[in-house]
Protein backbone atom coordinates (compact mmCIF):
# COMPACT_ATOMS: atom_id res chain seq x y z
CA UNK A 1 0.00 0.00 0.00
CA UNK A 2 2.81 2.43 0.59
CA UNK A 3 6.25 3.36 -1.09
CA UNK A 4 8.90 1.56 1.19
CA UNK A 5 11.30 4.01 -0.75
CA UNK A 6 10.10 7.24 1.12
CA UNK A 7 10.33 8.37 4.42
CA UNK A 8 6.69 8.10 5.65
CA UNK A 9 6.91 6.72 8.98
CA UNK A 10 6.91 9.07 12.26
CA UNK A 11 7.78 8.04 15.39
CA UNK A 12 6.17 10.22 17.90
CA UNK A 13 7.18 10.79 21.55
CA UNK A 14 6.16 13.18 23.96
CA UNK A 15 9.52 14.84 26.10
CA UNK A 16 9.63 14.31 29.79
CA UNK A 17 6.02 13.21 29.58
CA UNK A 18 5.10 12.93 33.63
CA UNK A 19 7.21 15.99 34.41
CA UNK A 20 6.16 17.79 31.19
CA UNK A 21 2.30 17.07 32.54
CA UNK A 22 3.36 18.09 35.92
CA UNK A 23 4.93 21.85 34.37
CA UNK A 24 1.96 21.94 32.55
CA UNK A 25 -0.39 21.58 35.36
CA UNK A 26 1.45 24.05 37.39
CA UNK A 27 3.02 27.01 36.08
CA UNK A 28 5.43 27.47 39.04
CA UNK A 29 7.19 24.70 38.04
CA UNK A 30 8.06 25.76 34.65
CA UNK A 31 11.53 26.34 33.96
CA UNK A 32 12.44 24.53 36.75
CA UNK A 33 14.24 21.25 37.45
CA UNK A 34 11.24 19.10 38.35
CA UNK A 35 11.48 14.90 39.58
CA UNK A 36 8.79 13.29 39.86
CA UNK A 37 8.43 10.17 42.66
CA UNK A 38 10.68 10.67 45.98
CA UNK A 39 12.66 7.58 46.59
CA UNK A 40 12.81 6.33 43.11
CA UNK A 41 12.97 8.94 40.21
CA UNK A 42 9.92 8.47 37.59
CA UNK A 43 10.43 10.94 35.57
CA UNK A 44 12.65 13.93 35.48
CA UNK A 45 12.29 17.61 33.86
CA UNK A 46 15.00 18.32 30.94
CA UNK A 47 15.90 20.90 33.24
CA UNK A 48 16.71 18.62 35.96
CA UNK A 49 18.42 16.14 33.54
CA UNK A 50 21.18 18.58 32.79
CA UNK A 51 22.65 17.81 36.29
CA UNK A 52 22.53 14.21 35.62
CA UNK A 53 19.38 13.43 37.11
CA UNK A 54 17.57 9.79 35.20
CA UNK A 55 14.83 7.63 34.94
CA UNK A 56 15.20 4.90 38.16
CA UNK A 57 17.45 6.50 39.82
CA UNK A 58 17.39 6.67 43.85
CA UNK A 59 15.71 10.02 45.08
CA UNK A 60 18.52 10.74 47.34
CA UNK A 61 21.20 10.64 44.60
CA UNK A 62 18.84 12.85 42.50
CA UNK A 63 18.43 14.90 44.82
CA UNK A 64 22.32 15.26 45.31
CA UNK A 65 23.22 15.93 41.34
CA UNK A 66 20.02 18.40 41.81
CA UNK A 67 19.84 20.07 44.99
CA UNK A 68 17.21 22.78 43.50
CA UNK A 69 14.86 19.80 42.13
CA UNK A 70 11.58 20.24 42.72
CA UNK A 71 10.08 17.14 43.96
CA UNK A 72 6.21 15.93 42.84
CA UNK A 73 4.22 13.12 44.08
CA UNK A 74 3.33 11.03 40.86
CA UNK A 75 -0.43 11.67 39.40
CA UNK A 76 -1.31 8.25 37.83
CA UNK A 77 -4.57 9.40 36.56
CA UNK A 78 -3.62 12.47 35.34
CA UNK A 79 -0.71 10.76 33.22
CA UNK A 80 -3.61 8.25 31.58
CA UNK A 81 -5.63 11.34 30.53
CA UNK A 82 -3.00 13.14 28.69
CA UNK A 83 -1.81 10.04 26.77
CA UNK A 84 -5.76 9.49 26.08
CA UNK A 85 -6.00 13.24 24.53
CA UNK A 86 -2.45 12.91 22.62
CA UNK A 87 -3.48 9.43 21.46
CA UNK A 88 -6.98 10.87 19.74
CA UNK A 89 -4.50 13.33 17.97
CA UNK A 90 -2.34 10.97 16.40
CA UNK A 91 -5.52 8.69 15.33
CA UNK A 92 -7.36 12.28 14.13
CA UNK A 93 -3.81 12.28 12.01
CA UNK A 94 -3.99 9.10 10.34
CA UNK A 95 -5.58 5.62 11.12
CA UNK A 96 -2.20 3.54 11.01
CA UNK A 97 -1.21 4.39 14.52
CA UNK A 98 0.81 1.91 16.34
CA UNK A 99 1.12 2.47 20.22
CA UNK A 100 4.32 1.50 21.69
CA UNK A 101 3.09 2.63 25.01
CA UNK A 102 1.09 6.00 27.00
CA UNK A 103 3.40 8.30 25.58
CA UNK A 104 4.85 7.09 22.59
CA UNK A 105 3.59 6.01 18.83
CA UNK A 106 4.69 5.39 15.04
CA UNK A 107 2.28 6.84 12.78
CA UNK A 108 2.48 5.66 9.33
CA UNK A 109 1.30 8.55 6.64
CA UNK A 110 2.37 7.22 3.59
CA UNK A 111 -1.10 7.18 2.37
CA UNK A 112 -1.89 11.07 3.13
CA UNK A 113 0.17 12.80 0.25
CA UNK A 114 -2.61 14.09 -1.72
CA UNK A 115 -4.78 15.55 1.03
CA UNK A 116 -2.38 16.16 4.11
CA UNK A 117 1.07 17.15 2.05
CA UNK A 118 4.27 15.83 2.68
CA UNK A 119 5.23 13.70 6.18
CA UNK A 120 7.54 16.64 7.43
CA UNK A 121 4.37 18.94 7.11
CA UNK A 122 2.26 16.21 9.11
CA UNK A 123 4.98 15.68 11.41
CA UNK A 124 4.89 19.43 11.90
CA UNK A 125 1.18 19.56 12.45
CA UNK A 126 0.92 16.72 14.27
CA UNK A 127 3.57 19.00 16.82
CA UNK A 128 1.22 22.05 16.82
CA UNK A 129 -1.62 20.08 17.47
CA UNK A 130 -0.62 18.04 20.66
CA UNK A 131 1.26 21.40 21.81
CA UNK A 132 -1.91 23.58 21.62
CA UNK A 133 -4.57 20.87 22.25
CA UNK A 134 -2.87 18.76 24.72
CA UNK A 135 -0.39 21.61 26.41
CA UNK A 136 2.74 18.98 25.97
CA UNK A 137 5.86 19.40 23.86
CA UNK A 138 6.60 16.09 21.82
CA UNK A 139 9.32 15.47 19.42
CA UNK A 140 8.93 13.21 16.10
CA UNK A 141 11.00 11.49 14.05
CA UNK A 142 10.38 10.81 10.36
CA UNK A 143 11.96 8.11 8.23
CA UNK A 144 11.73 5.47 5.59
CA UNK A 145 11.96 2.31 8.94
CA UNK A 146 10.75 2.13 12.22
CA UNK A 147 14.44 2.03 13.63
CA UNK A 148 15.59 5.43 11.84
CA UNK A 149 12.39 6.75 12.87
CA UNK A 150 13.20 5.79 16.08
CA UNK A 151 16.74 7.04 16.56
CA UNK A 152 15.54 10.18 14.86
CA UNK A 153 13.28 11.30 17.76
CA UNK A 154 15.50 10.44 19.99
CA UNK A 155 18.14 12.41 18.43
CA UNK A 156 15.86 15.00 18.02
CA UNK A 157 14.91 15.53 21.53
CA UNK A 158 13.78 17.90 23.16
CA UNK A 159 10.71 19.08 21.18
CA UNK A 160 12.10 18.67 17.97
CA UNK A 161 11.55 17.49 14.41
CA UNK A 162 14.32 15.43 12.26
CA UNK A 163 13.54 14.04 9.19
CA UNK A 164 16.41 11.24 8.22
CA UNK A 165 16.10 11.46 3.98
CA UNK A 166 16.79 7.95 2.59
CA UNK A 167 19.40 9.31 0.39
CA UNK A 168 21.31 10.54 3.71
CA UNK A 169 20.46 7.76 5.96
CA UNK A 170 23.84 6.21 6.76
CA UNK A 171 25.29 9.63 6.59
CA UNK A 172 22.93 9.95 9.95
CA UNK A 173 23.19 6.55 11.59
CA UNK A 174 27.34 5.68 11.12
CA UNK A 175 28.20 8.99 13.63
CA UNK A 176 26.18 7.94 15.95
CA UNK A 177 27.16 5.92 18.98
CA UNK A 178 26.54 2.54 19.82
CA UNK A 179 24.32 2.51 22.26
CA UNK A 180 21.78 4.29 19.73
CA UNK A 181 20.85 0.68 18.25
CA UNK A 182 18.03 -1.18 19.15
CA UNK A 183 19.40 -4.13 21.71
CA UNK A 184 22.07 -2.95 22.72
CA UNK A 185 21.99 -2.35 26.73
CA UNK A 186 24.92 -1.82 28.97
CA UNK A 187 26.29 -5.62 28.95
CA UNK A 188 26.54 -5.08 24.81
CA UNK A 189 27.68 -2.46 24.94
CA UNK A 190 30.47 -2.88 27.28
CA UNK A 191 31.32 -6.04 25.00
CA UNK A 192 31.72 -3.75 22.10
CA UNK A 193 33.54 -1.27 23.64
CA UNK A 194 36.37 -3.45 24.39
CA UNK A 195 36.52 -4.10 20.98
CA UNK A 196 36.84 -0.75 20.03
CA UNK A 197 33.77 -0.27 19.11
CA UNK A 198 32.06 3.01 19.96
CA UNK A 199 30.25 3.86 16.62
CA UNK A 200 27.23 2.51 14.21
CA UNK A 201 30.06 2.84 11.68
CA UNK A 202 32.49 0.67 13.65
CA UNK A 203 29.67 -2.10 14.11
CA UNK A 204 29.09 -1.83 10.04
CA UNK A 205 32.72 -2.63 9.56
CA UNK A 206 33.05 -5.52 11.88
CA UNK A 207 30.56 -7.10 9.43
CA UNK A 208 28.43 -9.97 10.05
CA UNK A 209 30.34 -13.06 10.90
CA UNK A 210 32.39 -10.82 13.21
CA UNK A 211 29.39 -9.95 14.93
CA UNK A 212 27.78 -13.49 15.13
CA UNK A 213 31.12 -14.56 16.49
CA UNK A 214 31.08 -11.88 19.55
CA UNK A 215 27.75 -11.74 20.58
CA UNK A 216 26.11 -14.33 19.23
CA UNK A 217 23.37 -15.26 15.80
CA UNK A 218 20.30 -13.27 17.03
CA UNK A 219 21.86 -10.50 18.19
CA UNK A 220 24.84 -10.46 15.82
CA UNK A 221 22.33 -10.59 12.49
CA UNK A 222 20.22 -7.83 14.30
CA UNK A 223 22.74 -5.90 15.07
CA UNK A 224 24.79 -6.31 11.77
CA UNK A 225 21.24 -4.79 9.60
CA UNK A 226 20.25 -1.92 11.81
CA UNK A 227 23.90 -0.73 11.65
CA UNK A 228 23.17 -1.10 7.40
CA UNK A 229 19.98 0.55 7.93
CA UNK A 230 17.65 -2.43 7.13
CA UNK A 231 14.63 -2.90 9.12
CA UNK A 232 11.72 -4.24 7.07
CA UNK A 233 8.82 -4.14 9.72
CA UNK A 234 6.01 -2.14 9.06
CA UNK A 235 3.59 0.16 11.40
CA UNK A 236 1.43 -2.72 12.97
CA UNK A 237 -1.73 -1.55 13.69
CA UNK A 238 -3.12 -4.78 14.74
CA UNK A 239 -0.54 -5.80 16.94
CA UNK A 240 -1.68 -8.40 19.81
CA UNK A 241 -0.42 -7.55 23.18
CA UNK A 242 1.05 -10.69 24.00
CA UNK A 243 1.94 -9.84 27.68
CA UNK A 244 0.34 -7.57 30.40
CA UNK A 245 2.47 -6.36 33.30
CA UNK A 246 2.73 -4.56 36.60
CA UNK A 247 5.63 -2.89 38.68
CA UNK A 248 5.92 -1.50 42.11
CA UNK A 249 8.80 0.75 42.95
CA UNK A 250 9.83 0.06 46.67
CA UNK A 251 12.29 2.34 47.42
CA UNK A 252 15.18 1.54 49.92
CA UNK A 253 13.79 0.56 53.03
CA UNK A 254 13.55 -3.24 53.99
CA UNK A 255 10.72 -5.38 53.44
CA UNK A 256 9.40 -8.30 55.38
CA UNK A 257 8.49 -11.55 53.19
CA UNK A 258 5.18 -10.59 54.49
CA UNK A 259 4.73 -7.43 52.84
CA UNK A 260 6.42 -8.56 49.55
CA UNK A 261 3.49 -11.39 49.61
CA UNK A 262 1.02 -8.49 50.16
CA UNK A 263 2.15 -6.43 47.30
CA UNK A 264 2.67 -9.00 44.75
CA UNK A 265 -0.83 -10.43 46.04
CA UNK A 266 -2.43 -7.06 44.92
CA UNK A 267 -0.55 -7.21 42.02
CA UNK A 268 -2.08 -10.48 40.88
CA UNK A 269 -5.10 -9.18 41.74
CA UNK A 270 -5.18 -6.44 39.19
CA UNK A 271 -3.51 -8.71 36.15
CA UNK A 272 -5.95 -11.14 36.42
CA UNK A 273 -8.55 -8.70 36.76
CA UNK A 274 -7.59 -7.19 33.36
CA UNK A 275 -7.20 -10.60 31.79
CA UNK A 276 -10.91 -11.54 32.33
CA UNK A 277 -11.67 -8.36 31.50
CA UNK A 278 -13.90 -8.55 27.93
CA UNK A 279 -13.03 -6.58 24.87
CA UNK A 280 -14.27 -2.81 25.72
CA UNK A 281 -14.38 -3.81 29.52
CA UNK A 282 -13.45 -1.28 31.65
CA UNK A 283 -9.23 -2.20 33.96
CA UNK A 284 -10.38 -2.59 37.07
CA UNK A 285 -13.09 -5.79 36.39
CA UNK A 286 -14.84 -7.71 33.32
CA UNK A 287 -17.55 -10.32 33.14
CA UNK A 288 -15.39 -12.90 33.31
CA UNK A 289 -16.56 -14.11 30.57
CA UNK A 290 -16.46 -13.60 26.72
CA UNK A 291 -13.47 -11.77 25.36
CA UNK A 292 -10.89 -12.12 28.07
CA UNK A 293 -7.60 -13.68 28.03
CA UNK A 294 -5.45 -16.36 29.43
CA UNK A 295 -1.87 -16.88 30.53
CA UNK A 296 0.60 -19.47 30.41
CA UNK A 297 3.64 -17.84 31.62
CA UNK A 298 3.69 -16.59 34.96
CA UNK A 299 7.13 -13.77 35.48
CA UNK A 300 8.18 -12.46 37.94
CA UNK A 301 10.25 -9.60 38.26
CA UNK A 302 13.40 -8.13 41.18
CA UNK A 303 15.39 -4.71 41.02
CA UNK A 304 18.07 -5.45 43.85
CA UNK A 305 18.93 -3.03 46.33
CA UNK A 306 22.42 -2.72 43.68
CA UNK A 307 19.61 -2.09 40.89
CA UNK A 308 20.79 -5.40 39.31
CA UNK A 309 17.59 -6.53 37.80
CA UNK A 310 16.59 -10.46 37.76
CA UNK A 311 13.84 -12.29 36.35
CA UNK A 312 12.02 -15.77 37.26
CA UNK A 313 9.30 -17.61 35.09
CA UNK A 314 7.15 -20.32 35.90
CA UNK A 315 4.80 -21.97 32.83
CA UNK A 316 1.89 -23.41 33.65
CA UNK A 317 0.37 -26.69 32.70
CA UNK A 318 -2.92 -25.32 31.32
CA UNK A 319 -3.50 -21.63 30.13
CA UNK A 320 -5.74 -19.82 33.45
CA UNK A 321 -6.70 -16.55 34.29
CA UNK A 322 -7.64 -18.44 37.67
CA UNK A 323 -6.38 -15.77 40.49
CA UNK A 324 -5.13 -18.03 43.11
CA UNK A 325 -3.26 -20.10 40.16
CA UNK A 326 -1.20 -17.44 38.57
CA UNK A 327 -1.15 -16.34 42.62
CA UNK A 328 0.31 -19.51 44.08
CA UNK A 329 2.88 -19.78 40.39
CA UNK A 330 3.67 -16.13 41.63
CA UNK A 331 4.48 -16.88 45.19
CA UNK A 332 6.91 -19.96 44.40
CA UNK A 333 8.93 -17.73 42.32
CA UNK A 334 8.99 -15.21 44.98
CA UNK A 335 9.75 -17.63 48.12
CA UNK A 336 12.60 -19.29 46.05
CA UNK A 337 14.03 -15.57 45.61
CA UNK A 338 14.01 -14.76 48.96
CA UNK A 339 17.16 -15.53 50.18
CA UNK A 340 18.83 -13.20 47.40
CA UNK A 341 16.30 -10.68 48.49
CA UNK A 342 17.22 -10.51 52.04
CA UNK A 343 20.50 -10.53 51.28
CA UNK A 344 20.84 -7.84 48.39
CA UNK A 345 17.52 -5.19 49.22
CA UNK A 346 15.11 -5.09 46.59
CA UNK A 347 13.72 -2.11 45.12
CA UNK A 348 11.49 -2.85 42.59
CA UNK A 349 8.90 -5.86 42.59
CA UNK A 350 6.91 -6.78 39.14
CA UNK A 351 5.43 -8.93 37.57
CA UNK A 352 3.81 -10.35 33.51
CA UNK A 353 1.61 -12.50 32.74
CA UNK A 354 2.74 -13.82 29.14
CA UNK A 355 2.27 -16.39 26.55
CA UNK A 356 -1.78 -14.80 26.12
CA UNK A 357 -4.41 -16.39 24.36
CA UNK A 358 -8.29 -15.83 24.13
CA UNK A 359 -10.21 -17.23 26.62
CA UNK A 360 -12.40 -19.20 23.90
CA UNK A 361 -9.50 -20.93 23.21
CA UNK A 362 -8.91 -22.89 25.94
CA UNK A 363 -9.49 -26.65 26.94
CA UNK A 364 -12.54 -26.77 29.49
CA UNK A 365 -11.86 -29.37 32.33
CA UNK A 366 -14.18 -31.45 34.98
CA UNK A 367 -14.94 -29.24 37.78
CA UNK A 368 -13.34 -31.69 40.07
CA UNK A 369 -11.89 -28.80 42.39
CA UNK A 370 -14.71 -26.36 42.99
CA UNK A 371 -11.74 -23.77 44.47
CA UNK A 372 -10.17 -24.46 40.64
CA UNK A 373 -13.07 -22.90 38.63
CA UNK A 374 -14.11 -19.52 37.73
CA UNK A 375 -16.72 -18.81 40.20
CA UNK A 376 -15.39 -16.27 42.86
CA UNK A 377 -13.27 -14.70 40.37
CA UNK A 378 -16.22 -13.88 38.49
CA UNK A 379 -18.19 -12.97 41.83
CA UNK A 380 -15.42 -10.01 42.73
CA UNK A 381 -15.10 -9.20 39.09
CA UNK A 382 -18.78 -7.86 39.22
CA UNK A 383 -18.18 -6.46 42.77
CA UNK A 384 -15.52 -4.37 41.66
CA UNK A 385 -17.03 -3.39 38.26
CA UNK A 386 -19.82 -1.80 40.04
CA UNK A 387 -18.91 -0.53 43.49
CA UNK A 388 -15.14 0.15 41.98
CA UNK A 389 -11.68 -1.52 42.37
CA UNK A 390 -10.95 -0.54 45.75
CA UNK A 391 -13.93 -1.98 47.07
CA UNK A 392 -13.35 -5.76 47.74
CA UNK A 393 -9.39 -6.37 48.95
CA UNK A 394 -7.67 -8.96 50.72
CA UNK A 395 -6.78 -8.83 54.36
CA UNK A 396 -3.16 -8.58 54.27
CA UNK A 397 -3.41 -5.41 51.96
CA UNK A 398 -5.84 -3.50 54.09
CA UNK A 399 -3.94 -0.16 55.63
CA UNK A 400 -0.89 -0.88 53.85
CA UNK A 401 -0.08 1.17 50.40
CA UNK A 402 -0.69 -0.30 47.30
CA UNK A 403 1.63 1.71 45.54
CA UNK A 404 1.08 3.06 41.67
CA UNK A 405 0.38 1.12 38.64
CA UNK A 406 2.13 3.07 35.74
CA UNK A 407 -0.59 4.04 33.42
CA UNK A 408 -0.71 1.56 30.01
CA UNK A 409 -2.05 1.55 26.74
CA UNK A 410 -5.49 -0.21 26.51
CA UNK A 411 -5.61 -3.88 26.27
CA UNK A 412 -7.71 -3.85 23.05
CA UNK A 413 -7.12 -1.16 20.15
Amino acid sequence: MFVRGLATILHADLDSFYASVEQRDDARLRGRPVVVGGGVVLAASYEAKAYGVRTAMNGRQARALCPAAVVVPPRMAAYSEAGAAVFAIFRDTTPEVEGLSIDEAFLEVGGLARIAGTPREIAARLRARVLAEAGLPITVGVARTKFLAKVASGVGKPDGLLVVEPDRELEFLHPLPVERLWGVGAVTAATLHGLGVRTVADVAGLGEAALVSFLGPAAGRHLHALAHGRDTRRVDTHRTRRSIGSQRALGRRPRDPEELDAILAGTVDRLARRLRAPKGGDRDGGTGTGGGRTCRTVVLRLRFGDYARVTRSHTLPVATAHTPTILAAARRLLVAATPEIRERGITLLGLSLTNLDRDDALQLELPLDRQAGPALDSALDAVRRRFGAASVARATQIGRDQGLEVPLLPEHE
